[in-house]
């Protein structure tokens, strides 16, 4: 993970192998987003009659000229409307045009042979100027080339679409962070996993829907366009192959620009996350900005961190602004020339006035449908930059267990370390051939300075972390040979940071057994020492707790993160540091329920406090991630210059 926050910024082979993966993740999809493309190609072809009544109406009705005498031919698809208006009167004709355009009008929301008076259906919400909220802009769209009725037909089918896929995939990509090694986000911030799954996850559908649909409807457009002018105009070659020219132009004109705009769009999606990794730092560590005085500093680091990603982002846009221009002048060019040939054709008779307004038509058609081809491969590069930190995230290993595991039916002797040792990605070795034996019925203690290795111990024997040497034997069998979530069902841990939830008290401690009955929920809290101050919340059990539990005191944080151990009523209980907050009535209450408890569990605890080892069955003393010493209380404390006797002089000193 250590590399995902600020990856390397993909080529264009790697960027058409993202697209390629990104395809086969809308397989369950598949059949949508085809009506999608139905409903895309259905709204094309009413789009190719809208220019025909306007020129109708100019030659017949204005000029005069009979329906079978045209200066170019009526090709098929048209014959069959212009049928009933052979012979009829002028006031007919009219009638029938009208009656024609309010249908297209109502149908796809278009009239005439101007962009201006032809609809379409789209709908985004409000949208700044950074990737951020033009990413959530884009994983609600509704959009459709045509208005009327089909349009909203197509925008609603679309809108739906978009926002099902993106639900699904920040979903998939969210269930795959919640299966990584605990270990996954060490070094990373949880700010940019949140700007993954929020801001980059999208890039998956909005890719997809322009290399499905841009290059099926776009191409398909331009071929019937081109094939209609040769149809209509085959007689001037010039116009068919000026209408050919303009999409190699747009796709040439914009490849230069892929790479740039691919570094630009990485850029700023990594000061987007560094934006939300301020906010969330921000705002999770509030307590400690205000005591030490530091609001200055983190609102100078917010307004650096955003101001860098508007930046970022305006380097984008000034980016396409750019490609846009170049691309502009020669496509005026040959527009401009195409159009002086047609007004000279017009005047020496060659076509009609309609005719012309044909063309003008049938050219903004192509030049559109130019356009959104051609920029194809340069607008993916923004999509690539956002799948690249998906799929690097997707791609970290997972905990998936290996094929033939076996899953744990109940603890009943308990687990077992044998020569484990344990080392980090960056080699630092925290665990060093240690033995252990953590037995239902005992309670197992580990002590020794910070950084001992303790904790990475108590991870080794719950399943959290692989040794790196050595087993880790449950009721005798290894654990890699066990299914991992089986496991942890049998596991209860009370970590040193208490974690709670946005939730009523009683769903917090429930956290771990859902179906727990409102009578083991107060029971586990009276065990654990905390019945007596929820009974004196607003609502008692029913109180929600706010963020992270920031109502409580650590104290009583502390006990309902034991009493949601309890309540679990699992056979391995695991305590790390479990009364380093509780005054000496409350720990003595907890350590005497876990020496209750331990009756049917197995018990292992890390802690400072020697009153809470104390009648430990076995004390495990650890230094540098080796067992120094191990032994009850009594014993190590025979022992003379020993580490534990030590540890416990130094304590005791410390209390006098």
């Amino acid at each position: 993970m250590s590399a995902a926050a600020r990856p390397d910024i993909p080529d264009s082979r790697e960027t058409i192998g993202l697209l390629r993966r990104a395809l086969r993740y809308i397989e369950p999809f598949r059949a949508r987003v085809l009506v999608k493309l139905g409903l895309g190609l259905a709204s094309l072809v009413p789009l190719f009659l809208v220019p025909w009544p306007a020129k109708f109406l100019v030659d017949q009705v204005i000029e005069g000229i009979p329906i079978g005498e045209s200066l170019t031919p009526i090709p098929f698809f048209v014959e069959p409307f212009i049928a009933p208006l052979v012979g009829a009167s002028t006031t007919t004709q009219v009638l029938w045009i009208a009656a024609f355009q309010v249908v297209l009008l109502v149908l796809v929301g278009a009239i005439g042979t101007s962009g201006r008076e032809s609809d379409h259906t789209d709908a985004y919400l409000s949208s700044g100027h950074d990737t951020a909220t033009t990413t959530e802009n884009e994983a609600n769209a509704g959009f459709s080339m045509a208005g009327g009725l089909l349009g909203y037909f197509d925008f609603r089918w679309t809108l739906r679409l978009t926002q099902d896929l993106n639900h699904h995939y920040r979903t998939k990509l969210f269930e795959r962070i919640q299966s990584l090694p605990i270990s996954a986000f060490d070094d990373e911030s949880i700010g940019d996993a949140v700007y993954r799954v929020m801001y980059d996850a999208p890039s998956i559908t909005n890719g997809c829907f322009r290399i499905i649909l841009t290059p099926a409807l776009s191409v398909i457009a331009i071929l019937c366009v081109v094939g209609i002018l040769d149809l209509v105009f085959g007689s001037h070659p010039e116009i068919v192959w000026s209408a050919f020219v303009l999409l190699p132009l747009v796709f040439f004109g914009t490849l230069p620009f892929a790479s740039a705009f691919r570094r630009r769009g990485q850029q700023s999606r990594v000061a987007g996350s560094d934006t939300t990794t301020a906010v969330e730092e921000g705002m999770s560590n509030i307590l400690a900005v205000q005591s030490l005085g530091s609001e200055s500093r983190e609102r100078d680091r917010f307004d650096d961190a955003s101001w860098q990603s508007f930046g970022d982002y305006r380097a984008m846009i000034r980016m396409i602004l750019l490609s846009v221009v170049i691309i502009l002048v020669p496509t005026i060019l040959i527009w401009g020339n195409i159009l002086l040939y047609t007004v000279d054709l017009v005047i020496d008779g060659g076509i009609s006035r309609g005719d012309f307004l044909l063309l003008l038509t049938y050219f903004g058609i192509i030049a559109g449908a130019s356009v959104e081809v051609g920029a194809l491969w340069f607008r993916v590069q923004g999509s690539a930059a956002g799948l690249h930190r998906v799929f690097q995230l997707m791609d970290l290993p997972s905990e998936d267990d290996s094929p033939g595991t076996r899953a744990v039916s109940y603890i009943r002797e308990g687990i077992r370390l044998e020569d484990v040792s344990f080392s980090f990605p960056d080699g630092k070795l925290a665990v060093d051939h240690v033995d252990l034996d953590v037995r239902v019925g005992k309670v197992t203690a580990l002590v020794g300075p910070a950084g001992a290795g303790k904790s990475t111990l108590a991870y080794l024997a719950c399943g959290y972390l692989p040794p790196s040497e050595g087993r880790v034997l449950v009721d005798g069998t290894d654990s890699s040979t066990l299914q991992r979530e089986s496991l942890r069902t049998q596991i209860a841990f009370v970590f040193q940071e208490t974690a709670l939830f946005d939730e009523t008290i009683a769903e917090n401690i429930r956290l771990g057994k859902p179906d727990a009955s409102d009578a083991e929920v107060q029971e586990a809290a009276r065990i654990a020492g905390a019945d007596e101050f929820i009974r004196d919340m607003p609502d008692g059990y029913e109180t929600r707790l706010g963020r992270a539990g920031g109502k409580l005191s650590v104290g009583q944080k502390q006990r309902l993160s034991i009493a949601r151990a309890l309540v679990r009523g699992a056979p391995l209980l695991v305590l790390d540091e479990p009364t380093s907050a509780l005054d000496t009535e409350t720990e003595n209450r907890v350590i005497r329920a876990l020496q209750e408890a331990s009756r049917s569990r197995a018990v292992l605890v890390i802690a400072h406090r020697l009153s809470s080892i104390r009648k430990a069955d076995e004390i495990i003393y650890l230094d540098r991630g080796r067992v120094v010493e191990r032994g009850t209380h009594a014993d190590l404390m025979r022992v003379e210059g020993g580490a534990y006797r030590r540890f416990v002089d130094l304590q005791s000193r410390g209390a006098d």
